[in-house]
């Protein structure tokens, strides 16, 4: 009966000598909040959702708060605490703050774990990635445009430990291995992609130009005399892909990115996009101040909420390729700037109507300096990819050894078996 139970809640049936527990009882949920010592003007530090990636936190250069802004200020992280991402979570919104990060103030959209046990806090962060934390993590979730998990529901979630000492130190180390090379490739992947930023932001401005196009002049035309809108909607439900825009990884499909689908029930309301059909969500993203824009990749077609406005490429005299790194270097921000009212809804959708949008402006190159510099984005986009893909390689080969280590099928050596 007891594995039953256990095999029920987790997945799996531990090694006898390994315990399962509920997140609650090794971790409690960090509600520190800024003292009264501090002056009510003193810059804090602050991590944002979008400064956590699968366990890399991008520490913030010039992002702070002040002791009395109590939006934002909520939550003092210290060294060994575990952020957890519940405000449209996903396990890439997990990490482990360490002394760089020990004394920052992290959003509300975090659950903040601290370790009351004598579990390394480093085992149970490991432990957040396995399938079995994974399955339980998005059953949790709730809500549909803005999913969530909450903060009690964090506690109830099982994790299996084993009971000795050595062996709990053994797979931190050897996991922690594989976290090394992930980071060093993920160091790599950044440096790349400021060297792209920098040269879009040459190419795309016309600041830097092909010496065979110098003298030619750019031309001005509006977004909706090389696009028109698509509005073609699943009447008839017959498409199940449901695809959401995410800033960092484009239009993605829901049951890819969430692991299910957190759309409404009824999706005749829903607008039908095809690959090579461009998406604007309005709602503000880290690094998108004005929305992000996205190329449909991925999938032959998909259906979107009608809150996106979608669009299609029209223009013979305009390339796919081009105008995709142009949206992607914020070559509509002015525009949409212009067109975007204030009272913008309380989760951040910006007020900015199809008229206005499709009236904005573009500046654009003619169609072969289009194509050259679309050539050579797209060269440096590739080397990022393949670096990307290389990453993705190690933790595949983690995620594996993982499953493995921190499920008991296979046991390092020199365990000890005392347990706590």
């Amino acid at each position: 009966m007891r594995s039953e139970f256990i095999k029920n809640k987790i997945g799996f049936v531990p090694p006898k000598d390994w315990k399962v527990y509920k997140l609650g009882e090794l971790t409690e949920i960090n509600s520190n909040t800024l003292g009264t010592k501090t002056s009510p003007d003193q810059r804090i530090n602050y991590i944002d959702l979008g400064s956590v990636n699968t366990g890399t936190i991008d520490l913030p250069a010039e992002e702070f708060i002040f002791k009395d802004a109590p939006s934002r200020a909520r939550r003092v992280i210290s060294a060994g605490d575990i952020l957890m991402s519940t405000v449209r979570p996903n396990l890439k919104g997990f990490a482990r703050a360490d002394d760089k990060t020990d004394g920052y103030v992290c959003s509300t959209g975090f659950a903040v774990l601290s370790t009351k046990s004598k579990v390394d806090s480093k085992l149970i962060y490991q432990s957040l990635f396995t399938e079995s934390f994974e399955r339980q993590f998005y059953q949790l979730l709730v809500g549909s445009s803005y999913p969530a998990i909450n903060n009690s529901d964090v506690e109830k979630l099982f994790l299996a430990m084993p009971n000795g000492i050595e062996e709990r130190k053994s797979i931190v180390e050897i996991l922690s291995t594989w976290d090394e090379a992930i980071a060093k490739t993920e160091k790599l992947i950044q440096a790349k992609k400021r060297y792209k930023k920098g040269l879009m932001q040459r190419l795309l401005s016309g600041k830097v130009r092909f010496p065979e196009f110098e003298g030619e002049d750019w031309v001005e035309v509006k977004l909706g005399e090389v696009f028109d809108r698509v509005t073609e909607k699943n009447e008839d439900e017959s498409v199940k892909n449901v695809l959401t825009i995410s800033a960092q990884d484009g239009l993605v499909s829901q049951t890819d990115y969430y692991n299910k689908s957190v759309a409404s029930k009824d999706l005749s309301n829903y607008i039908i996009i095809r690959q090579g059909d461009f998406a604007y969500n309005k709602s503000y993203s880290e690094g998108y101040p004005l929305g992000a824009i996205k190329r449909l990749d991925d999938y032959e077609k998909g259906v979107l909420s009608p809150l996106y406005i979608c669009f299609r490429l029209t223009s013979d005299y305009v390339d796919s390729d081009f105008i995709t790194h142009f949206f992607e270097y914020g070559g509509l921000d002015h525009g949409i700037y212009k067109i975007a009212r204030e009272g913008a809804r309380n989760h951040g959708l910006l007020n900015v109507s199809v008229k206005d949008f499709f009236e904005i402006d573009l500046t654009l190159p003619q169609y072969d300096e289009q194509k050259k510099i679309a050539t050579v984005l797209n060269e440096s986009k590739k080397e990022v990819e393949l670096l990307e893909a290389q990453l993705e390689k190690y933790q595949k080969q983690k995620k594996g050894l993982m499953q493995q280590l921190l499920t008991g099928k296979v046991r390092v050596k020199h365990m000890e078996t005392d347990s706590n």
